[in-house]
Protein backbone atom coordinates (compact mmCIF):
# COMPACT_ATOMS: atom_id res chain seq x y z
CA UNK A 1 0.00 0.00 0.00
CA UNK A 2 1.04 3.40 -0.76
CA UNK A 3 1.15 5.65 2.21
CA UNK A 4 4.00 8.03 1.50
CA UNK A 5 3.81 8.17 -2.65
CA UNK A 6 5.76 10.00 -5.08
CA UNK A 7 3.43 12.73 -5.09
CA UNK A 8 3.64 13.98 -1.89
CA UNK A 9 5.16 17.29 -1.84
CA UNK A 10 7.35 18.89 0.27
CA UNK A 11 7.79 22.62 0.10
CA UNK A 12 9.83 25.63 2.01
CA UNK A 13 9.70 29.66 3.68
CA UNK A 14 9.69 32.42 0.99
CA UNK A 15 13.38 33.92 1.42
CA UNK A 16 13.09 37.40 3.34
CA UNK A 17 13.49 40.42 1.17
CA UNK A 18 16.75 41.46 -0.20
CA UNK A 19 18.73 45.04 1.19
CA UNK A 20 18.81 47.53 -1.38
CA UNK A 21 22.30 47.12 -1.74
CA UNK A 22 21.87 43.61 -3.41
CA UNK A 23 19.72 45.23 -6.69
CA UNK A 24 22.78 44.73 -8.61
CA UNK A 25 23.05 40.77 -7.79
CA UNK A 26 21.07 38.45 -10.40
CA UNK A 27 17.59 38.60 -10.04
CA UNK A 28 15.79 35.61 -8.16
CA UNK A 29 14.64 32.27 -10.42
CA UNK A 30 11.16 33.07 -11.31
CA UNK A 31 9.62 30.46 -9.51
CA UNK A 32 10.93 31.60 -6.16
CA UNK A 33 7.92 32.94 -3.84
CA UNK A 34 4.32 31.92 -2.66
CA UNK A 35 1.99 29.80 -4.71
CA UNK A 36 -1.56 27.84 -4.82
CA UNK A 37 -1.88 24.63 -5.82
CA UNK A 38 -4.94 24.02 -8.10
CA UNK A 39 -6.87 21.13 -6.24
CA UNK A 40 -4.61 19.58 -3.10
CA UNK A 41 -5.30 22.21 -0.24
CA UNK A 42 -1.99 23.63 -0.67
CA UNK A 43 0.21 26.52 -0.62
CA UNK A 44 3.87 26.51 -1.54
CA UNK A 45 6.92 29.23 -0.57
CA UNK A 46 9.86 29.04 -2.76
CA UNK A 47 13.14 31.11 -1.82
CA UNK A 48 16.50 30.38 0.22
CA UNK A 49 17.74 26.99 -1.64
CA UNK A 50 13.89 25.43 0.35
CA UNK A 51 10.27 24.55 -0.76
CA UNK A 52 7.88 24.35 2.15
CA UNK A 53 4.82 23.00 2.15
CA UNK A 54 1.46 24.42 4.03
CA UNK A 55 -1.26 22.41 4.17
CA UNK A 56 -4.74 24.19 3.91
CA UNK A 57 -8.37 24.43 4.95
CA UNK A 58 -11.18 26.47 6.13
CA UNK A 59 -9.91 25.67 9.91
CA UNK A 60 -6.43 26.81 9.45
CA UNK A 61 -2.83 26.24 7.92
CA UNK A 62 -0.62 23.62 9.07
CA UNK A 63 2.90 23.24 8.30
CA UNK A 64 4.18 20.61 6.08
CA UNK A 65 7.35 18.85 4.53
CA UNK A 66 10.61 20.99 3.74
CA UNK A 67 12.73 19.81 0.32
CA UNK A 68 15.73 21.40 -0.01
CA UNK A 69 16.77 22.78 -3.62
CA UNK A 70 19.06 20.38 -5.85
CA UNK A 71 19.62 22.80 -9.13
CA UNK A 72 17.17 25.35 -10.66
CA UNK A 73 13.59 24.83 -10.35
CA UNK A 74 14.44 21.17 -8.81
CA UNK A 75 13.70 20.24 -4.68
CA UNK A 76 14.22 17.02 -3.30
CA UNK A 77 11.47 15.90 -0.81
CA UNK A 78 12.42 13.78 2.59
CA UNK A 79 10.91 10.37 1.22
CA UNK A 80 13.96 11.10 -2.13
CA UNK A 81 10.91 12.35 -5.02
CA UNK A 82 12.19 14.79 -7.15
CA UNK A 83 10.11 17.96 -7.58
CA UNK A 84 10.33 20.02 -10.54
CA UNK A 85 8.99 23.64 -10.70
CA UNK A 86 8.40 25.17 -14.18
CA UNK A 87 6.85 28.87 -14.75
CA UNK A 88 5.06 29.06 -17.77
CA UNK A 89 3.44 31.43 -20.28
CA UNK A 90 3.78 34.07 -17.26
CA UNK A 91 5.75 34.99 -13.95
CA UNK A 92 2.25 34.15 -11.83
CA UNK A 93 1.65 30.46 -13.37
CA UNK A 94 3.52 27.40 -13.35
CA UNK A 95 3.87 23.85 -13.00
CA UNK A 96 4.92 21.41 -10.37
CA UNK A 97 5.97 17.64 -11.35
CA UNK A 98 6.98 14.89 -9.60
CA UNK A 99 9.44 12.20 -10.74
CA UNK A 100 7.85 9.32 -9.82
CA UNK A 101 4.54 10.74 -10.45
CA UNK A 102 2.16 10.83 -13.81
CA UNK A 103 0.74 14.43 -14.68
CA UNK A 104 1.34 17.99 -13.11
CA UNK A 105 -0.13 20.36 -10.62
CA UNK A 106 -1.04 23.98 -11.37
CA UNK A 107 0.31 26.78 -9.53
CA UNK A 108 -1.02 30.48 -8.93
CA UNK A 109 1.37 33.13 -7.57
CA UNK A 110 -0.09 34.34 -4.51
CA UNK A 111 1.22 38.16 -3.42
CA UNK A 112 2.05 36.38 -0.36
CA UNK A 113 1.54 33.40 2.50
CA UNK A 114 -1.74 33.79 3.65
CA UNK A 115 -1.95 34.85 7.51
CA UNK A 116 -3.67 31.61 8.38
CA UNK A 117 -0.04 30.60 7.67
CA UNK A 118 1.88 32.54 10.14
CA UNK A 119 -0.49 31.50 12.72
CA UNK A 120 0.04 28.36 14.86
CA UNK A 121 -3.68 26.26 15.50
CA UNK A 122 -4.28 24.92 19.06
CA UNK A 123 -2.91 21.59 19.84
CA UNK A 124 -6.24 20.44 21.35
CA UNK A 125 -8.12 17.41 20.44
CA UNK A 126 -11.14 19.12 19.18
CA UNK A 127 -8.71 21.69 17.18
CA UNK A 128 -7.39 17.79 15.83
CA UNK A 129 -11.08 16.84 15.24
CA UNK A 130 -11.56 19.92 13.36
CA UNK A 131 -8.76 19.46 11.11
CA UNK A 132 -9.08 16.07 10.21
CA UNK A 133 -12.86 16.15 9.43
CA UNK A 134 -12.33 19.26 7.01
CA UNK A 135 -9.46 18.21 5.32
CA UNK A 136 -12.01 15.12 4.09
CA UNK A 137 -14.67 17.38 3.85
CA UNK A 138 -12.48 19.89 1.37
CA UNK A 139 -10.85 17.01 -0.86
CA UNK A 140 -12.37 13.49 -0.52
CA UNK A 141 -13.98 12.67 -4.14
CA UNK A 142 -15.85 9.50 -3.03
CA UNK A 143 -18.34 10.17 -0.17
CA UNK A 144 -21.60 9.88 -2.26
CA UNK A 145 -20.18 6.53 -4.76
CA UNK A 146 -19.12 4.98 -0.93
CA UNK A 147 -22.78 5.99 0.79
CA UNK A 148 -20.76 7.58 3.51
CA UNK A 149 -22.38 10.99 5.18
CA UNK A 150 -19.73 12.81 6.28
CA UNK A 151 -21.91 15.52 8.34
CA UNK A 152 -23.64 12.68 9.58
CA UNK A 153 -20.01 11.39 11.04
CA UNK A 154 -19.09 14.51 12.22
CA UNK A 155 -22.64 14.60 14.36
CA UNK A 156 -22.20 11.16 16.01
CA UNK A 157 -18.25 11.94 16.48
CA UNK A 158 -17.49 15.32 17.33
CA UNK A 159 -19.18 15.14 20.86
CA UNK A 160 -17.23 12.42 21.93
CA UNK A 161 -14.44 14.72 21.68
CA UNK A 162 -13.14 17.18 24.29
CA UNK A 163 -10.29 18.73 26.18
CA UNK A 164 -9.12 15.46 28.32
CA UNK A 165 -9.92 13.11 24.97
CA UNK A 166 -6.68 10.99 24.86
CA UNK A 167 -3.79 10.26 21.87
CA UNK A 168 -5.14 6.68 22.52
CA UNK A 169 -9.39 7.30 22.19
CA UNK A 170 -8.75 10.73 19.23
CA UNK A 171 -7.10 7.76 17.32
CA UNK A 172 -9.64 4.94 17.86
CA UNK A 173 -12.26 7.89 16.96
CA UNK A 174 -10.22 8.65 13.40
CA UNK A 175 -10.56 5.24 12.47
CA UNK A 176 -13.56 4.42 13.41
CA UNK A 177 -14.73 7.64 11.28
CA UNK A 178 -13.13 6.55 7.92
CA UNK A 179 -13.12 2.89 8.53
CA UNK A 180 -16.89 2.35 6.60
CA UNK A 181 -14.68 4.08 3.31
CA UNK A 182 -12.66 0.98 3.03
CA UNK A 183 -10.49 2.96 0.80
CA UNK A 184 -6.93 1.32 1.09
CA UNK A 185 -5.65 5.00 0.40
CA UNK A 186 -7.24 5.96 3.88
CA UNK A 187 -4.85 5.95 6.55
CA UNK A 188 -4.39 7.57 10.44
CA UNK A 189 -1.02 6.97 12.18
CA UNK A 190 0.02 7.90 15.50
CA UNK A 191 3.33 6.66 15.66
CA UNK A 192 3.62 2.91 15.41
CA UNK A 193 -0.41 2.41 16.01
CA UNK A 194 -1.71 2.55 11.75
CA UNK A 195 -5.19 1.81 10.08
CA UNK A 196 -6.58 1.29 7.28
CA UNK A 197 -9.22 -0.45 5.61
CA UNK A 198 -9.11 -2.95 2.48
CA UNK A 199 -12.23 -3.62 0.15
CA UNK A 200 -14.12 -6.43 2.06
CA UNK A 201 -13.17 -9.66 0.57
CA UNK A 202 -9.67 -8.78 -0.33
CA UNK A 203 -6.44 -8.95 1.32
CA UNK A 204 -3.83 -6.74 1.75
CA UNK A 205 -0.84 -7.54 -0.45
CA UNK A 206 1.90 -7.89 2.12
CA UNK A 207 5.47 -9.48 2.06
CA UNK A 208 3.87 -12.55 3.72
CA UNK A 209 1.36 -12.82 1.22
CA UNK A 210 3.61 -12.30 -1.88
CA UNK A 211 6.29 -15.05 -0.55
CA UNK A 212 3.52 -17.47 0.08
CA UNK A 213 2.00 -16.56 -3.53
CA UNK A 214 5.52 -16.55 -5.48
CA UNK A 215 6.59 -19.50 -3.85
CA UNK A 216 3.30 -21.71 -5.17
CA UNK A 217 3.84 -20.08 -8.50
CA UNK A 218 7.21 -21.03 -8.60
CA UNK A 219 6.64 -24.90 -7.65
CA UNK A 220 3.67 -25.52 -9.25
CA UNK A 221 3.28 -22.60 -12.71
CA UNK A 222 6.89 -22.10 -13.52
CA UNK A 223 8.82 -25.77 -12.13
CA UNK A 224 8.86 -26.84 -16.39
CA UNK A 225 9.84 -23.38 -17.39
CA UNK A 226 13.06 -23.83 -19.18
CA UNK A 227 14.29 -20.00 -18.17
CA UNK A 228 13.07 -18.42 -15.04
CA UNK A 229 14.75 -15.54 -13.60
CA UNK A 230 14.18 -12.72 -10.61
CA UNK A 231 15.10 -8.94 -11.33
CA UNK A 232 14.65 -5.90 -9.55
CA UNK A 233 15.15 -7.06 -5.83
CA UNK A 234 12.90 -10.33 -6.30
CA UNK A 235 10.12 -7.83 -7.07
CA UNK A 236 10.44 -9.19 -10.85
CA UNK A 237 9.72 -12.11 -12.21
CA UNK A 238 10.04 -13.35 -15.69
CA UNK A 239 9.97 -16.90 -17.52
CA UNK A 240 9.50 -18.86 -20.88
CA UNK A 241 6.84 -20.81 -20.62
CA UNK A 242 7.07 -24.43 -22.07
CA UNK A 243 3.86 -23.36 -24.12
CA UNK A 244 5.11 -20.84 -25.69
CA UNK A 245 3.99 -17.74 -23.86
CA UNK A 246 6.39 -15.45 -21.46
CA UNK A 247 5.04 -14.82 -17.89
CA UNK A 248 6.29 -11.69 -16.35
CA UNK A 249 5.22 -11.15 -12.46
CA UNK A 250 5.50 -8.01 -10.81
CA UNK A 251 4.76 -7.74 -7.11
CA UNK A 252 5.21 -3.78 -7.30
CA UNK A 253 6.30 -0.77 -8.72
CA UNK A 254 9.20 0.36 -6.70
CA UNK A 255 11.61 -1.22 -4.36
CA UNK A 256 13.76 -2.23 -7.15
CA UNK A 257 17.28 -0.61 -6.76
CA UNK A 258 17.35 -1.02 -2.56
CA UNK A 259 16.21 1.12 0.22
CA UNK A 260 15.44 4.97 -0.34
CA UNK A 261 16.54 4.47 -3.68
CA UNK A 262 15.86 7.35 -5.79
CA UNK A 263 13.05 7.49 -8.62
CA UNK A 264 16.47 7.57 -11.59
CA UNK A 265 17.91 4.35 -9.96
CA UNK A 266 14.55 2.14 -9.51
CA UNK A 267 13.88 3.43 -13.62
CA UNK A 268 17.26 2.25 -14.44
CA UNK A 269 16.66 -1.03 -12.58
CA UNK A 270 13.83 -1.39 -14.81
CA UNK A 271 14.93 -0.70 -17.96
CA UNK A 272 17.80 -2.73 -17.35
CA UNK A 273 15.07 -5.58 -16.47
CA UNK A 274 12.70 -5.03 -19.60
CA UNK A 275 16.08 -5.24 -21.50
CA UNK A 276 17.06 -8.63 -20.68
CA UNK A 277 13.69 -10.05 -21.07
CA UNK A 278 12.25 -7.98 -23.76
CA UNK A 279 15.16 -8.78 -26.70
CA UNK A 280 14.57 -8.61 -29.97
CA UNK A 281 14.83 -12.66 -30.10
CA UNK A 282 12.35 -12.89 -27.32
CA UNK A 283 9.58 -10.75 -28.51
CA UNK A 284 9.19 -11.83 -32.04
CA UNK A 285 9.24 -15.79 -31.05
CA UNK A 286 7.10 -15.13 -27.40
CA UNK A 287 2.96 -16.37 -28.78
CA UNK A 288 1.61 -14.08 -26.26
CA UNK A 289 2.47 -12.89 -22.87
CA UNK A 290 1.34 -13.21 -19.01
CA UNK A 291 1.37 -10.15 -16.76
CA UNK A 292 1.04 -11.28 -13.21
CA UNK A 293 -0.14 -8.69 -10.69
CA UNK A 294 -2.57 -10.44 -8.38
CA UNK A 295 -0.03 -9.68 -6.07
CA UNK A 296 0.70 -6.15 -6.25
CA UNK A 297 1.32 -3.07 -3.35
CA UNK A 298 2.06 -0.26 -5.86
CA UNK A 299 4.40 2.29 -6.00
CA UNK A 300 5.12 4.40 -9.03
CA UNK A 301 2.39 5.08 -11.25
CA UNK A 302 5.34 6.62 -14.14
CA UNK A 303 6.98 2.77 -13.69
CA UNK A 304 3.86 1.36 -15.23
CA UNK A 305 3.21 3.66 -17.84
CA UNK A 306 7.30 2.72 -18.64
CA UNK A 307 6.20 -0.79 -19.00
CA UNK A 308 3.40 -0.04 -21.55
CA UNK A 309 5.78 1.60 -23.50
CA UNK A 310 7.28 -1.65 -24.37
CA UNK A 311 4.18 -3.13 -25.31
CA UNK A 312 3.06 -1.02 -28.03
CA UNK A 313 4.23 0.36 -31.80
CA UNK A 314 1.40 2.94 -31.57
CA UNK A 315 0.87 6.06 -29.09
CA UNK A 316 -2.34 5.65 -27.36
CA UNK A 317 -3.68 7.51 -23.97
CA UNK A 318 -3.15 5.35 -20.60
CA UNK A 319 -6.03 7.41 -18.78
CA UNK A 320 -6.30 10.98 -17.98
CA UNK A 321 -5.67 12.12 -14.63
CA UNK A 322 -7.92 15.31 -12.23
CA UNK A 323 -7.79 16.21 -8.88
CA UNK A 324 -10.97 17.48 -6.99
CA UNK A 325 -10.19 21.21 -6.46
CA UNK A 326 -13.53 23.08 -4.78
CA UNK A 327 -13.44 22.43 -1.38
CA UNK A 328 -17.65 23.00 -1.20
CA UNK A 329 -18.37 21.23 -4.41
CA UNK A 330 -17.15 17.33 -4.76
CA UNK A 331 -18.45 17.23 -8.47
CA UNK A 332 -15.42 19.33 -9.09
CA UNK A 333 -11.76 18.78 -10.62
CA UNK A 334 -8.96 20.42 -12.44
CA UNK A 335 -9.18 19.83 -16.40
CA UNK A 336 -8.42 15.82 -16.84
CA UNK A 337 -4.55 15.59 -17.99
CA UNK A 338 -4.20 13.14 -20.60
CA UNK A 339 -1.07 10.72 -20.13
CA UNK A 340 0.18 8.92 -22.91
CA UNK A 341 1.70 6.13 -23.66
CA UNK A 342 4.21 6.65 -26.13
CA UNK A 343 6.54 3.36 -28.09
CA UNK A 344 9.77 3.28 -26.29
CA UNK A 345 13.04 3.51 -28.52
CA UNK A 346 13.60 -0.32 -27.27
CA UNK A 347 12.58 -3.72 -28.69
CA UNK A 348 8.59 -3.67 -28.18
CA UNK A 349 6.53 -6.84 -27.69
CA UNK A 350 3.05 -5.80 -29.34
CA UNK A 351 1.46 -9.15 -29.72
CA UNK A 352 -1.43 -10.95 -27.68
CA UNK A 353 -1.23 -10.06 -23.62
CA UNK A 354 -3.33 -11.80 -20.36
CA UNK A 355 -3.22 -9.46 -17.65
CA UNK A 356 -4.14 -11.58 -14.27
CA UNK A 357 -5.63 -9.48 -11.44
CA UNK A 358 -7.18 -9.35 -7.93
CA UNK A 359 -8.57 -7.91 -5.17
CA UNK A 360 -4.80 -7.76 -4.14
CA UNK A 361 -3.67 -5.63 -6.96
CA UNK A 362 -3.39 -2.00 -5.36
CA UNK A 363 -2.59 1.25 -6.39
CA UNK A 364 0.41 1.54 -9.16
CA UNK A 365 -0.72 -2.19 -10.00
CA UNK A 366 -4.48 -0.79 -10.88
CA UNK A 367 -2.67 2.49 -12.88
CA UNK A 368 -1.01 -0.09 -14.71
CA UNK A 369 -4.12 -2.36 -15.22
CA UNK A 370 -5.55 0.43 -16.78
CA UNK A 371 -2.56 2.18 -18.73
CA UNK A 372 -3.62 -1.45 -20.69
CA UNK A 373 -7.08 -0.96 -21.15
CA UNK A 374 -7.15 0.47 -24.70
CA UNK A 375 -3.68 -0.61 -25.59
CA UNK A 376 -3.64 -1.54 -28.91
CA UNK A 377 -3.74 -5.09 -29.76
CA UNK A 378 -5.20 -8.04 -28.22
CA UNK A 379 -4.96 -7.69 -24.19
CA UNK A 380 -7.48 -9.89 -21.86
CA UNK A 381 -7.84 -9.74 -18.25
CA UNK A 382 -8.34 -12.50 -16.26
CA UNK A 383 -9.16 -12.94 -12.39
CA UNK A 384 -11.15 -10.64 -10.14
CA UNK A 385 -11.78 -7.08 -9.94
CA UNK A 386 -8.84 -5.00 -8.48
CA UNK A 387 -8.71 -3.22 -4.67
CA UNK A 388 -10.25 0.12 -6.63
CA UNK A 389 -7.61 3.10 -5.14
CA UNK A 390 -6.28 4.50 -8.08
CA UNK A 391 -5.06 8.41 -7.13
CA UNK A 392 -1.59 9.69 -5.27
CA UNK A 393 -2.51 9.90 -1.29
CA UNK A 394 -2.53 13.44 0.46
CA UNK A 395 -0.44 12.69 3.92
CA UNK A 396 -1.69 15.40 6.31
CA UNK A 397 -0.82 16.83 9.51
CA UNK A 398 -2.17 17.27 12.88
CA UNK A 399 -1.08 19.52 14.86
CA UNK A 400 -0.72 16.98 17.74
CA UNK A 401 1.90 15.57 15.68
CA UNK A 402 -0.43 12.35 14.24
CA UNK A 403 -0.32 11.54 10.37
CA UNK A 404 -3.39 11.15 7.98
CA UNK A 405 -4.04 10.29 4.64
CA UNK A 406 -6.19 10.75 1.53
CA UNK A 407 -6.54 10.23 -2.26
CA UNK A 408 -8.14 13.35 -4.25
CA UNK A 409 -7.88 11.98 -7.32
CA UNK A 410 -9.97 10.20 -10.37
CA UNK A 411 -7.67 8.79 -13.14
CA UNK A 412 -10.38 8.29 -16.25
CA UNK A 413 -10.54 6.26 -19.00
CA UNK A 414 -10.49 7.07 -22.47
CA UNK A 415 -14.54 7.31 -22.23
CA UNK A 416 -14.19 9.12 -18.63
CA UNK A 417 -15.01 6.67 -16.43
CA UNK A 418 -13.29 6.03 -13.36
CA UNK A 419 -12.71 2.55 -11.34
CA UNK A 420 -12.43 3.31 -7.81
CA UNK A 421 -14.09 1.81 -5.17
CA UNK A 422 -15.01 -1.19 -7.76
CA UNK A 423 -11.69 -2.15 -8.98
CA UNK A 424 -11.37 -2.90 -13.11
CA UNK A 425 -13.54 -6.29 -13.65
CA UNK A 426 -11.92 -8.70 -15.39
CA UNK A 427 -12.95 -9.95 -18.84
CA UNK A 428 -12.94 -13.46 -17.28
CA UNK A 429 -13.52 -13.94 -14.19
CA UNK A 430 -11.48 -16.89 -12.07
CA UNK A 431 -10.68 -17.30 -8.19
CA UNK A 432 -7.62 -15.73 -7.45
CA UNK A 433 -5.61 -17.43 -4.59
CA UNK A 434 -8.38 -18.72 -2.51
CA UNK A 435 -8.33 -21.34 0.41
CA UNK A 436 -9.82 -24.00 -2.18
CA UNK A 437 -7.51 -23.28 -4.51
CA UNK A 438 -3.91 -23.39 -2.83
CA UNK A 439 -5.94 -26.61 -1.15
CA UNK A 440 -6.25 -28.23 -4.69
CA UNK A 441 -3.35 -26.74 -6.00
CA UNK A 442 -4.96 -25.21 -8.84
CA UNK A 443 -4.27 -21.80 -10.28
CA UNK A 444 -6.99 -21.44 -12.45
CA UNK A 445 -6.41 -17.44 -13.64
CA UNK A 446 -3.20 -18.79 -14.76
CA UNK A 447 -4.41 -21.74 -16.31
CA UNK A 448 -6.65 -19.72 -18.36
CA UNK A 449 -4.08 -17.27 -19.79
CA UNK A 450 -2.02 -19.70 -21.03
CA UNK A 451 -5.14 -21.87 -22.67
CA UNK A 452 -6.78 -18.98 -24.04
CA UNK A 453 -3.33 -16.36 -25.18
CA UNK A 454 -2.85 -18.20 -28.50
CA UNK A 455 -6.61 -17.46 -29.58
CA UNK A 456 -6.91 -14.17 -27.86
Amino acid sequence: MRIVTTTVVALALTAAAAPAAAAAQPSPPRTDGVWRMDGYGTVLALGGGVLQEYQTTSIGCLKGDTSRQTGPGTYLTTDGTLLTVRTGHDRDHATLAADSSVGHRKLRRLAALPAACARALPDDPRTAFDVFWQTFEENYPFFAAKGVDWHAVRERYRPQVHRDTTRKELFTIFSRMVGPLYDAHVLVRDGDNRFYEVRPGTEVPGEELDAKVKKFIVERDLKDAPYRQDFAAGRITYADLPSGQGYLRISGFGGYAGENAPYSAERAELDKTLNTVLTSERVKRLKGLIIDLRINGGGADALGVRIAQRLTDSPYLAYAKRARNDPADPTRHTRPEPVPVVPADAPRYTGPVAVLTGGSTVSAGETFTQALIDRPGRTVRIGQPTQGVFSDVMVRHLPDGMVFALPNEEFLTRTGRTYDGTGIPPHLVEPVFTKEEFAKGRDSAFDRAVNILPAA
